[in-house]
């Protein structure tokens, strides 16, 4: 048996014989089962997509100025001889109180000075008038003398024609009735040169009227009395201090009305006036906002940076800048408030005043559109769970962005799903488990009609349930 091993055909012998035992126990072998592999279904957050009213703003922001700011200057030169109590930096005063007083010595004075000349002026008026009187009856009395005289010449010539009385006496006649010819031109004269020196005088009354008319004036700047409802600004003047004419005395503050100039983006005023304007006036902004402060009816709120959410003003939109600043690319948006300093809540509503920093919240007329939360938007796309609650990925076209909402103008309908909260991993028809957020859909819709602040609440709601999910 050993003599056989050692055969040399009998190795290929062997190897035969294991390879046909190693087929065989490959061949009888059972079969490995495979069993099907699934991805558990994502538990998610979502909100019905529906059209909502949404009123489109944008929140700039601006220091408080007043409407008025008067810088009061001396009109006067002279001492001053008064000064009201409550003329400080941050007094308030009433319209129509005296507030100052320059010393109205000079000034009074000189009106005195203007009112006798005056009245030396009318008397020499009232003389010239009695002077021309006088001298109208004498020039009717030598007019008739001349006459009686000229009558009398011609009854001697005709005497002296009959050689019945001297020359002498007929010469002495004519002496006489030159002379009532000589007094009645003079008087002629004299009643003629009445005219021009009444209109003299005439003109000096006039001037003597103008300058006490002057000098009552410039009496009556002697006391400064305040023209509004005001607020002491700054104070540059001390009782008896002397002041000359131009002299910057004190700064008086309207508090009826403040008026803040907002810087707006430029871009984000288009967003807001897109909402509401047709594509060809919106291509016009910039060269006609007049006519966009016509076709839309914008409101304002203002609103105190820093304060309590009752720190809050009704507004109303003035004007626009004249310009866009070339540098910061905006856009001054002029707002007022009427009666700043009414109702009042210390330590919550202060009133506003001059240099106060504040938040300019500019809404355009409200419209319905599909709104979604901002954490809904993931680089332009949005979830949705489908009618097999499995994961849609979809591109969507956005409108413009608000605070924490973002306004669609195409690519998602009414009813469908969509997921608010995030995904790991994200895998397009992966089974979910949604479960409606009807919170989220509430604080949305509130979101949409009221300022900045409130859509917080949505990216609070969607942040929790988000964490819940994971």
């Amino acid at each position: 048996m050993k003599a056989l091993f050692q055969k040399p055909f009998m190795f290929f012998v062997i190897l035969l014989i294991g390879a046909a035992v190693a087929a065989f126990m490959i061949k009888s072998k059972p079969a490995i089962k495979h069993s099907g592999t699934e991805i558990p279904a994502k538990a998610v957050d979502t909100i019905t997509v529906r059209p909502i009213t949404i009123s489109p703003h944008v929140t700039a922001y601006g220091t408080v100025e007043p409407a008025i700011a008067l810088k009061t200057k001396a009109q006067v030169s002279g001492k001053i001889s008064y000064l009201h109590p409550d003329l400080q930096s941050g007094g308030s005063i009433l319209q129509g109180t005296l507030v100052a007083k320059i010393d109205p010595e000079d000034s009074q004075i000189s009106l005195s000075q203007s009112e006798a000349d005056l009245r030396a002026n009318l008397s020499s008026l009232a003389q010239l008038n009695e002077e021309e009187k006088t001298t109208r009856r004498s020039l009717q009395y030598a007019r008739e003398n001349l006459r009686v005289g000229e009558k009398e010449l011609a009854r001697i010539r005709d005497i002296w024609n009959k050689q019945l009385i001297s020359r002498s006496t007929l010469d002495a006649e004519e002496q006489k009735v030159l002379q009532l010819r000589q007094s009645t031109t003079d008087l002629q004269g004299q009643l003629n040169t009445y005219a021009s020196r009444k209109d003299s005088t005439k003109a000096q009354i006039e001037r003597a009227t103008q300058q006490v008319k002057g000098q009552t004036t410039t009496l009556g700047r002697t006391e400064i009395y305040m023209p509004f409802d005001a607020r002491v600004g700054e104070v540059l003047i001390e009782e008896g201090e002397y002041v000359t004419v131009g002299t910057y005395l004190f700064e008086s503050l309207a508090i009826n009305r403040i008026e803040i100039n907002a810087q707006l983006p430029v871009q984000k005023m288009r967003t807001l006036i897109s909402s509401g304007l047709s594509q060809g006036e919106t291509d016009t902004l910039g060269f006609d906002l007049s006519h966009i402060m016509e076709q839309l009816n914008f409101s304002a709120n203002v609103s105190l940076v820093g304060a309590s959410s009752e720190a809050n003003w009704e507004a109303k939109l003035l004007r626009f800048s004249e310009s866009v600043d070339p540098v910061r690319r905006t856009l001054g948006i002029v707002v007022a408030v009427d009666n700043p300093y009414q109702n009042i809540i210390p330590g919550k509503r202060p009133p506003l005043i001059k240099g106060m920093y504040t938040a300019v919240d500019l809404y355009a007329p409200a419209y319905t559109a599909i709104v979604i939360p901002r954490s809904a938007l993931h680089e332009g796309r949005v979830y949705l769970s489908n009618t097999q609650q499995k994961l849609e990925i979809r591109p969507v076209n956005v409108l413009f962005h608000q605070d924490n909402l973002v306004i669609i103008e195409s690519g998602l309908e009414a009813g469908e799903q969509i997921i608010i909260n995030d995904l790991i991993p994200v895998i397009e028809g992966m089974p979910l488990q949604p479960t409606l957020n009807i919170e989220s859909e509430t604080a949305l819709q509130i979101a949409a009609k009221k300022p900045a602040q409130l859509t917080s609440t949505i990216i609070d709601n969607t942040s929790n349930t988000s964490g819940a999910a994971q």
